[in-house]
């Protein structure tokens, strides 16, 4: 009896260890569509659309032993070792940060766009400079973290990404620099003394950081957006097009369920994204009805480094095609495409 009470007991955590051990891996599979209007204020507007503008997402998360195996036989779960999904310098808070300050840029460049497009002013402030992760070994690893923003060198206020690189360029190995910068919304100072970069080409003098400019924008009418617990740069497209929608009189959307993936960038144009297919079968499940995908061009170079890979959109009708979906797939290369589209389409 003990002993089989014993073989229990060793089956029970060989159960919990498949079900709790987490592996450098993560499985990707379908999200779900969410309502962007329901993240997006414009002060003085209402979101009285007659349809609805939809982000998409696709759900992450880290394999246990179990999961691993059962998405080895899902059709559409997706197994990414942990290089394809982080950067093999940064740690999970560094992702993280990384990830937030993506979706932080999407909100910009969406606000940015949708004003000009409305033919309305807006006002751009430089914040500092963005730390998105810091190096091990480096000359601010225990100093700095990712999510500082460097606003002072030496006493001298940075005013663009590019006068931290001029500041820096003279300084010599064991020089030291004063630094301030902004954690959790206060305002820090450190002393670091300066070491090689680690893992670089030149060897030269550096604070051992990876970094991006942070801007931000004011608006006239204001824009809140309600985006804590989504990360990355991809729901750009639809912030901007429900931003514009909210703006002006008309109804962009014409009684319609409307969803779409795309990076925003600050010309207008749109970026490709990752994990599109998965995006297609998520807003077919959702009921969407007319679905917005990067065109995106392959480069020669891209094509002969990845001969498999192909455009947002072309994956996109493939995936359309394989679950016999009725959504109508549009291809956009930047936001004009989608707003010209949506003004010829017919009511419901």
């Amino acid at each position: 009896m003990k002993r089989k009470i014993g073989i229990y007991a060793v089956l029970i955590v060989v159960i919990c260890s498949m079900m709790l051990y987490r592996l450098d891996a993560y499985i990707m599979k379908p999200g779900s569509a969410y309502d962007v209007s329901k993240f997006v204020t414009v002060d003085s507007k209402e979101a009285d659309s007659l349809g609805s503008m939809s982000l998409m997402t696709v759900a992450m998360q880290q394999a246990t032993p179990f999961s691993y195996l059962w998405a080895k036989t899902q059709k559409y779960q997706k197994l990414m070792d942990i290089e394809q999904v982080r950067n093999p310098l940064e740690d999970d808070e560094e992702y993280n940060v990384r990830q937030l300050k993506l979706m932080s840029d999407s909100q910009f460049n969406a606000k940015y766009v949708a004003f000009q497009r409305a033919g309305l002013e807006t006002k751009v402030h430089f914040n500092g400079v963005f730390i998105l992760n810091v190096l091990d070994g480096g000359a601010s690893d225990g100093i700095l973290k990712a999510g500082d923003e460097i606003i002072e060198v030496d006493g001298q206020k940075i005013t663009n990404q590019q006068m931290l690189v001029e500041l820096l360029q003279p300084k010599q190995l064991g020089d030291q620099v004063s630094i301030q910068f902004i954690r959790n919304e206060e305002q820090q100072k450190a002393t670091i003394t300066l070491k090689e970069i680690p893992n670089a080409q030149e060897h030269r003098a550096g604070l051992g950081i990876s970094y991006t400019e942070s801007k931000s924008i004011e608006t006239d009418p204001q824009v809140t957006m309600k985006t804590e617990d989504i990360g990355g740069p991809s729901a750009g497209l639809m912030f901007t097009l429900e931003i514009l929608d909210q703006l002006v009189d008309e109804d962009l959307t014409k009684g319609y369920a409307i969803a779409g993936t795309g990076e925003m960038l600050v010309d207008g144009s749109v970026g490709r994204i990752g994990g599109i297919d998965y995006k297609i079968i998520a807003a077919d499940r959702d009921d969407m009805e007319i679905f917005f995908a990067p065109d995106d061009e392959i480069s020669p170079e891209m094509k002969a480094k990845y001969p498999e890979l192909e455009s947002n959109y072309t994956t996109a009708v493939k995936t359309a095609k394989e679950i016999g979906t009725k959504m109508k797939i549009v291809p956009v290369k930047n936001v004009d495409d989608a707003i010209n589209y949506l003004k010829q389409l017919q009511p419901k």
